[in-house]
């Protein structure tokens, strides 16, 4: 006896339907393995560290000593015209909250932090980083218009997040409050 005409078809058909899941199997296996490889020769390659400014500060003794105690916090005016901005950013605000910078100039902004992951965005600007506990964060910028431009915390940093907001205030070179090299801020440290 000979089967019917409409079985081998259907056996055919569910063959090469077979075939087709088992090629879109192994290519999806091989996206994900190829995924996993990327990013773990990636990881290795940066030593698993972000692959800026990478500069480490001990966390625990930062407002002891070094760069970031208290009396270097805020903006200074360097002998080449560029202006260093220090700050901490720390579980729910930045120290100093508001900071002081000249228009026109080039504007460093170095931070970290002795808690956890925080962000730093001045909007309007190209000023965007990640602070990192035990690294120090460095990003160059330039404003050319004066004004106040909103500094929010951008990485979740717990139940206070909302509310960590600093400024960057800037002032015409003409209208600078420092003189000398102390830090100028435009709020309380």
């Amino acid at each position: 006896m000979t089967e019917p005409a409409h079985d081998l078809h259907a056996a055919d058909a569910y063959e090469q339907a077979d075939l087709a899941e088992r090629r879109w199997n192994l290519l999806v296996l091989a996206v994900v393995g190829f995924i996993i490889l990327f990013v773990t020769a990636t990881s290795f390659r940066f030593a698993l560290s972000p692959p800026s400014n990478v500069e480490t500060i001990v966390p625990a003794t930062l407002h002891l000593r070094g760069e970031f105690i208290e009396e270097n916090l805020g903006t200074v005016l360097n002998s080449d015209g560029s202006a260093t901005v220090r700050f901490i950013a720390e579980q729910f605000a930045f120290v100093p909250s508001c900071l002081m910078v000249p228009a026109g100039r080039t504007v460093t902004f170095r931070t970290t932090t002795p808690d956890v992951i925080h962000g730093m965005l001045v909007q309007g600007s190209n000023a965007n980083t990640m602070i990192v506990p035990g690294y120090v964060s460095q990003v160059s910028t330039r404003f050319d218009k004066p004004g106040t431009y909103a500094m929010p915390c951008h990485e979740f940093c717990g139940l206070g997040h909302h509310a960590m907001w600093g400024s960057v205030h800037v002032v015409p070179l003409s209208a600078w409050p420092g003189t000398g090299t102390a830090p100028v801020a435009c709020s309380p440290r």
